[in-house]
């Protein structure tokens, strides 16, 4: 099961020219178009408005929904949670996806510091969405074009919402690989048929809380192998909420059903993992301490057909299978939700094919790939959902490790059909104007340039607050950075 040995990172401030990024791509064997040169606006593609829902949508920006680890315990969003969202506000970008992951329920928090989207805290949340259209509109000139929404969560297998270091899991199902990985040993974790139906009236209240709040859409999530991911593949599970896949979506339409009757004028996305593949980990062979080898596939040979995830292939769990993730969003369309956000995988168990980087977090491990392998597979997976469900609305996603020619690939996708809207998250931690830098300017600032040292992951997984300590001078001074560089050292 192990994969091929990477051969070594070139990296991408070594390329000085468009012509050597593309030599580079091509000994890749890689099929990604790439402008010659940053176009500005209006005539730039990514300046184009899109009409969506009888709004107009100010360009082709889209700013992905995170996890800061930096609200306060209570769920209320912090002076951390507020700088981070007046950052998003001064992008420039006029769609913003959620901003924020917001867990429906206490209980179903990723992390104790995890916003939470209920009645208690509508107030705040209103507060923290109006500070980043007033930044907005102080950068821009005005928020006309502007589409916010929240993200509505739940994060299931990965809730710790008490403990930073302690998991509290609610799966969907049994699952051989990632129950020996994360410490699930029996069926306790594993939710009843009426705590799933339970939880759909939390995300309908938490949907009219966001409609109260002043957000323009919610994201409804199913990504990540977070809860409602999960269930898309619970082959394994009985009942009515497994097995078929009208029963694996069936809390999907519950949901949705019920936000529609609590807020028939909101607008709803989903964004979803289009493909997932088998957890990886470090290649033993070529680990030492502190240092993780290469990552390969956990040995799924008696897991055949793998019955244990969506979007992958059964006989084959590391290649994509977009039937039933097409199948998946045709419904969406038939339920009337046209705007998508499309990502990939895990970052708990294969983060190279979510948010592939130079640099791994404290619990990854080293590229198994060079990570615009891994920009290309999600870009190309987009360009193909985009091309099967065209009456769709797409944001991709996984642009960040692009680096200096994140604009020259950005342009082209849009210019060429193969996603609606650019998604920027890592990026947009240590370089907020990149979006307007492009537009404006036709230039970067090289030394805002997000380089994926994963250190907005490391962070977080040492119960940290999440942000850019390498190049944000904000986070630099914070007591955090040195305690962060500790940790590093000693791993």
């Amino acid at each position: 099961m192990n994969a091929p040995s990477p051969q070594p990172l070139i990296r991408i401030p070594s390329l000085k020219t468009v012509a050597e990024f593309r030599a580079h791509l091509d000994r890749l064997g890689l099929d990604l178009l790439c402008d010659d040169r940053i176009e500005t606006a209006p005539s730039s593609p990514l300046a184009q408005p899109l009409a969506f829902d009888g709004r107009t949508i100010g360009n082709r920006w889209g700013i992905h929904p995170m996890e800061g680890w930096d609200g306060a315990a209570d769920g209320h969003p912090t002076e951390c949670t507020f700088r981070r969202w007046r950052n998003f506000g001064r992008s420039g970008a006029k769609l913003i996806w959620g901003g924020e992951a917001m867990a429906v329920r206490e209980d179903g928090r990723a992390n104790p510091n995890q916003l939470i989207i209920d009645d208690a805290h509508k107030g705040s949340l209103a507060a923290l969405r109006e500070t980043l259209v007033k930044a907005h509109r102080d950068r821009c000139g005005s928020d006309a074009g502007l589409f916010l929404g929240f993200q509505l969560t739940h994060s299931g297998r990965f809730c710790r919402p008490y403990d930073k270091k302690k998991l509290a899991p609610r799966v969907a199902y049994r699952h051989p690989l990632l129950d020996r990985r994360f410490g699930i040993a029996d069926d306790r974790p594993v939710l009843r048929d009426d705590e799933v139906r339970a939880l759909v009236p939390f995300y309908a209240r938490a949907a009219k809380v966001a409609e109260e709040a002043g957000a323009d859409f919610v994201d409804v999530k199913h990504c990540h192998g977070y809860l409602l991911h999960e269930f898309l593949g619970a082959h394994t599970r009985p009942g009515p909420y497994g097995g078929t896949f009208e029963n694996r979506t069936r809390l999907t339409r519950e949901i949705l059903e019920a936000i529609r009757a609590e807020c028939p004028r909101l607008s709803i996305g989903v964004r979803l993992s289009a493909f997932d593949f088998v957890p990886f980990h470090p290649d033993p062979s070529k680990s030492a301490p502190g240092k993780p080898g290469p990552g390969i596939p956990e040995d799924y040979s008696a897991c055949l057909p793998y019955r244990y995830g969506f979007g992958l292939n059964a006989r084959d769990p590391v290649t994509p299978d977009l039937e039933e993730t097409i199948q998946f969003l045709h419904l969406l369309r038939d339920l009337g939700v046209r705007l998508v956000n499309l990502t990939a995988g895990s970052p708990y168990y294969n983060p190279h094919i979510q948010r592939p980087a130079a640099y791994p977090p404290s619990d990854g491990y080293q590229p198994p790939e060079d990570p615009l392998v891994g920009v290309a597979r999600q870009i190309r997976v987009t360009s193909e959902i985009k091309r099967r469900a065209p009456d769709l609305v797409i944001v991709g996603t996984a642009y960040s490790y692009l680096q200096e020619y994140l604009p020259h690939v950005a342009q082209s996708v849009i210019r060429s059909g193969g996603a609606d809207f650019v998604g920027i998250g890592r990026m947009v931690l240590s370089y907020p104007e990149l979006p307007l830098d492009v537009l404006e300017k036709g230039v970067l600032a090289p030394r805002l340039i997000c380089r994926t040292f994963s250190d907005c992951t490391t962070a977080p997984r040492n119960g940290l607050i999440s942000g850019c300590y390498p190049l944000d001078d904000w986070y630099k001074a914070r007591p955090e950075a040195q305690t962060l560089k500790t940790l590093k050292r000693g791993r």
